[in-house]
């Protein structure tokens, strides 16, 4: 596999305005994460009125940490108390391939990594009270295990 530099992919996202011109340049963006994750919910398909349908699923991220003298998890005869935090992320695949893919394929328990964008909206809930919502908008998704959790 050919792989550019860094610096030459760096300048395809960052373009600094030269000192001889005071023209508008416009820069290239890029919002992309990847979770390496355990399936939380089976997934549910939705589809508003007049909108393309979307499967819907959430995802699981733990961090652990080790407090008191070492920090480090895999530190032999460390002292402390193992911390761990889980963050749930809500996942939505609108690619009509990917999406049937993921409604089919995807259960709670397994392990898959998935590829994306962040996206923040709002919304109105029931009460008609103003919600914010973050979501993974899926572009990829890769399978690891073809079942749930290992015994």
């Amino acid at each position: 596999m050919l792989r550019r530099p860094a610096m030459q992919v760096l300048r395809q996202f960052v373009r600094h305005e030269s000192e001889s011109t005071s023209s508008l340049i416009l820069e290239r963006s890029l919002n992309r994460i990847q979770l390496l994750v355990r399936v939380g919910q089976d997934p549910v398909i939705r589809q508003a009125e007049g909108k393309n349908p979307v499967t819907i699923f959430s995802l699981a991220t733990n961090e652990m940490w080790r407090s008191g003298e070492s920090e480090s998890i895999q530190t032999s005869g460390a002292t402390g108390d193992i911390s761990q935090k889980t963050t749930w992320h809500r996942i939505s695949v609108f690619r009509p391939g990917l999406r049937d893919v993921a409604y089919q394929y995807v259960k709670k328990g397994i392990r898959i990594y998935v590829e994306g964008k962040i996206d923040y909206g709002e919304y109105m809930d029931k009460n008609n009270v103003r919600r914010q919502a973050t979501t993974i908008i899926a572009d990829n998704i890769i399978f690891l295990s073809d079942h749930g959790k290992e015994e």
